[in-house]
């Protein structure tokens, strides 16, 4: 699975719980992903092509190229 070149951030997994009157009747696994795009950056002055998250895209962590 992919992670961001920036933040590291990659997928997580748990259960996903099926709740009926108030009691947890079934689970059953799920993965949870991260928001990734492939986005062509700046990297030491190279144009490189990496997986990095909307959040780092958002608060400008990535110089696009």
């Amino acid at each position: 699975m992919a992670k961001c070149a920036i933040c590291e951030k990659e997928g997580h997994h748990g259960n996903k719980l099926s709740i009926t009157r108030s009691h947890i009747s079934k689970r059953s696994p799920r993965t949870w992903k991260p928001n990734l795009r492939r986005v062509k950056a700046d990297i030491d002055g190279e144009v490189k092509r990496i997986y990095v998250c909307a959040k780092c895209l958002k608060d400008g962590k990535v110089k696009r190229a």
